[in-house]
């Protein structure tokens, strides 16, 4: 084998494949770089209209989740049996090992002949730096359901420790989760940053009067702060998602705002296409969908925290307000509605082809070369 090259063997984990989401996106253009690649997953149970991110061919092996009860709905609520789920799989056939990571693909066994690069859409979150907003959100703030879920979390965050160790290489996907695995693991990050479809987007169609905004209703992606903000504008405003705090939103929400609960992908585009201005004001470790709405030429008013402060361009492709507050929102929406004019599609459109998935291909494909010959030779990885 050249050493410039890749190797056959090659592992790519990942914690479970249930949508086609941003990170089930890098999986699909890993496996595109390495199309021989087995793939691990604690939970496969992918609905047909995503399977296609999984090459036909491509073998896809689960842990024992897999199998427990109400597991196809529930999956989330074994958290607690994931690291030892995710530490039953055998890759000791592989030479190279690639983790997808939000919360404990990085925490296989790989042995001293293997080379385990972790690419890191984020440290998990809920068991770190969003712990006491999660408790918050789930009612668990006192009692003996919060003891035993701070004990659990408390676990978590010493496995996650020590599994960050197993890991040779980390690779974030973008400097904000750099910084955070820094925080975390203090650990080195190489920041490239994950696919974007750019060309599923139209960027010369002519504008409408609405504002939008796609997202999970969760509340760290803080819907709420857009739907009170533009109930004082009263703006037309569509916002496009699903997720618990669905209900809630559409009872606070004036007749201004209409709401679509998961439409196709192509509905999705075409008012991305079509909307006068995109919103979101979620601090995101990247957030896809601020560059989706940039490669269909929709400027951007987004909270300047986060992967938006490196992925929108502040006067240019969009407008980034520095306080998570909805009177920052609307004096945001306010500024952008008078002086609209000045934000060009085609300057828009060029910023989002910066984060295509030939850019990606590129870049982790460099960078795995790099690693794997460093690797070989017996060189510091670091």
């Amino acid at each position: 084998m050249n050493r410039y090259q890749l190797p056959t063997s090659t592992a790519v984990v990942h914690e479970w494949l249930v949508s086609r989401a941003g990170s089930e996106k890098v999986v699909e253009q890993l496996l595109a770089v390495c199309p021989q690649a087995d793939v691990f997953s604690l939970v496969e149970f992918l609905e047909p209209e995503a399977i296609a991110l999984i090459p036909p061919g491509t073998r896809v092996q689960t842990s024992f989740i897999q199998t427990l009860p109400w597991a196809r709905r529930h999956f989330r609520q074994y958290l607690p049996l994931m690291p030892l789920a995710i530490e039953q799989f055998d890759l000791s056939a592989y030479d190279l090992v690639i983790s997808s990571n939000h919360a404990v693909a990085k925490g296989v066994l790989t042995r001293p002949h293997q080379l385990h690069v972790s690419y890191v859409h984020t440290p998990i979150r809920y068991a770190w730096d969003l712990q006491q907003q999660y408790l918050q959100q789930a009612g668990l703030t006192s009692g003996a359901k919060s003891a035993l879920t701070r004990l659990i979390l408390h676990y978590l965050r010493l496995w996650d420790l020590a599994a960050a160790h197993r890991v040779d290489c980390f690779v974030a996907n973008s400097r904000y989760v750099a910084r955070r695995i820094w925080k975390t693991y203090r650990r080195p990050a190489t920041v490239i940053y994950p696919p974007v479809a750019i060309d599923r987007f139209r960027w010369q169609q002519p504008r409408d009067n609405f504002y939008l905004t796609v997202s999970r209703c969760v509340p760290y992606k803080r819907v709420d702060l857009t739907i009170e903000a533009f109930n004082r504008l009263g703006l037309p405003l569509v916002v496009i998602g699903d997720g618990p705090a669905l209900a809630s939103l559409q009872k606070t929400a004036q007749q201004n705002i209409t709401f679509l609960r998961n439409p196709p992908d192509a509905v999705v585009s075409d008012y991305m296409e079509r909307c006068r201005g995109f919103v979101f004001p979620a601090e995101e470790d990247f957030g896809i969908t601020v560059v989706e709405a940039q490669a269909a030429g929709a400027p951007v008013i987004a909270y300047g925290k986060g992967g938006c402060a490196e992925t929108v361009i502040d006067g240019k492709t969009g407008l980034l307000f520095r306080q998570q507050t909805v009177d920052h929102l609307v004096q945001a929406v306010q500024y952008f509605d008078e002086h609209r004019s000045q934000f060009e599609a085609e300057i828009i459109r060029n910023q989002a082809e910066t984060f295509s998935e030939a850019r990606f291909q590129r870049e982790i494909t460099a960078y795995l070369q790099q690693k794997w010959l460093k690797f070989q030779q017996g060189d510091e990885l670091e």
